[in-house]
């Protein structure tokens, strides 16, 4: 992977939030949860030692609540094998790297909006469309100093604006930070 060891953490954490909000069942290799450095190996065991320096330590926490939103949310699981579940908001913005998408529960009662950077770039105002016109509350960014990410946005809830956008009756006005999957749930 390329970059310096902060790039590599916060790809493998966008990677996984993207992979965790994609439809299909989830496979984490041994030793990913700790962000071992070396190849798993049959003959010797995890790394563990790792555990003693901060960086994987926060991308544990990572694994941990990224886990914590699949068990409590069912948007992400309860409509995994149909079209019914997933829904690209946008998909072609090649120029800024920046995918996002809406992962549905059954009969459209509740949803997650995935947001994915894929560039070192912080990116202001950019505006993705939303199925409600409501308060907005960001419920994961693989961008949080909690997880050794930049820090780079700061607040929980966002208004959506009444501004209809890719095909939806709302938006919101974002900030994205760099290298970085945003899930956010309406409420």
């Amino acid at each position: 992977m390329p970059g310096d060891v902060w790039q590599k953490l916060a790809n493998v954490r966008s990677l996984l939030a993207f992979m965790y909000g994609h439809p299909g069942k989830k496979l984490l290799f041994m030793g990913t949860e700790i962000g071992q450095w070396n190849e798993w190996n049959v003959d010797h065991s995890l790394d563990w030692h790792l555990m003693q320096y901060e960086l994987h330590q926060k991308l544990f926490r990572f694994l941990g609540d990224l886990n914590q939103v699949q068990r409590s949310h069912p948007a992400p699981w309860e409509q995994d094998f149909g079209w019914e579940g997933f829904e690209w908001i946008d998909f072609s913005d090649h120029d800024s790297s920046v995918i996002s998408f809406i992962r549905w529960a059954k009969e459209h009662r509740e949803c997650l909006v995935f947001v994915c950077s894929f560039t070192p770039v912080p990116r202001t105002g950019y505006r993705i469309g939303v199925p409600y016109h409501r308060r907005w509350r960001r419920l994961l960014d693989t961008d949080s100093a909690d997880y050794w990410g930049s820090g780079h946005v700061s607040g929980q809830e966002i208004w959506s604006d009444a501004i209809p956008w890719h095909g939806k009756p709302a938006s919101l006005n974002l900030t994205l930070p760099p290298l970085a999957t945003t899930i956010f749930v309406p409420g």
